[in-house]
């Protein structure tokens, strides 16, 4: 009589481990709301590129006078390249000529043609430097909440006020007394250089400063070189500032500044300022301390 040999068991399945989620809050510091002053000198620079005039520097007292047209005359020509024996053949043109020398003794004034570019408006220089100074202003005052809406509505006021009483054009008018100009390689100068500030700023630096929220453990990290400390979400209370308009709407983004204080007889208090789509990460933090770490058992 046979029998069958039993069947070795199958091993149970390995336990189901749900996968870990994690919530990184970086806070930026105020260099990140600097990037308009270098998207707008980029863009200056490419449109003084190819409106622009190259730059002659003439001494004091110099005239410009318009060639008759056929007038020709034999002299040298003073280019960037250097100076060359020319036959100029004039045709109703501006000419530069600088003035006489005081005596014998004194060599004549020079004119330089250089080959700096530079706008022919005076208002391209004065909107960067009405720009720059903006931003200076926002991220340096802030206005929280109503206090943003008040100058919103004051600077309103303000401007039908004047135009009500006939002194906005005047106003206007100063202005126009504005001469700021600034050259291809000042606008590429400024906004190189704080571009690349920005990108490592905002990248790497930045970087280094965050916590991470996983559920039932917050890992925070307050300074470069710091190890991370970590601590129980149990009880732990965290909430959004009010914004600023142009501080984080207008410049951020939608960023924010994010209060959290851990629960327990020593709690800490933590502000993380400049945190980018911060609506959006305080409504997962918000669903994720809902949760209860899972422990996985074989039994």
């Amino acid at each position: 009589m046979s029998t069958a040999k039993p069947q070795p068991a199958a091993p149970p399945p390995p336990p189901f481990r749900p996968a870990r989620r994690e919530i990184t809050i970086v806070s930026h510091s105020s260099l990140f709301y600097w990037w308009p002053i270098w998207a707008i000198g980029f863009v200056l620079a490419i449109f003084t590129w190819f409106t622009g005039n190259r730059v002659a520097l003439v001494p004091e007292k110099s005239d410009v006078f318009q060639a008759a047209k056929g007038e020709v005359k034999e002299g040298t020509l003073v280019t960037p390249e250097g100076p060359k024996k020319a036959l100029l053949e004039f045709e109703k043109q501006d000419v530069l000529v600088a003035p006489k020398a005081r005596d014998e003794k004194h060599e004549p004034p020079a004119i330089h043609l250089t080959r700096v570019h530079i706008s022919h408006s005076k208002d391209v220089g004065v909107i960067f430097v009405v720009c720059m100074l903006i931003v200076v202003f926002i991220t340096n005052v802030p206005m929280r909440g109503l206090w943003s809406v008040i100058v919103v509505l004051f600077v309103l006021a303000l401007v039908i006020f004047l135009a009500l009483v006939g002194a906005l054009n005047t106003i206007l008018n100063w202005f126009t007394f504005l001469d700021v100009r600034i050259s291809l390689g000042g606008y590429l100068a400024i906004s190189f250089t704080l571009f690349l500030l920005w990108v490592v700023v905002v990248l790497l630096f930045d970087r280094q400063i965050y916590m991470v929220f996983t559920p039932g453990q917050l890992k925070v990290k307050l300074a470069i070189g710091d190890a991370e400390t970590v601590y129980d979400t149990t009880g732990m209370t965290f909430e959004k500032q009010r914004s600023d308009l142009f501080r984080h709407w207008i410049l951020g983004l939608g960023s924010g500044d994010l209060i959290v204080r851990t629960a327990g007889a020593q709690g800490h208090h933590f502000d993380f300022a400049n945190v980018l789509f911060l609506g959006r990460r305080v409504k997962e933090i918000e669903e994720m301390l809902r949760e209860r770490p899972v422990v996985s058992s074989q039994y």
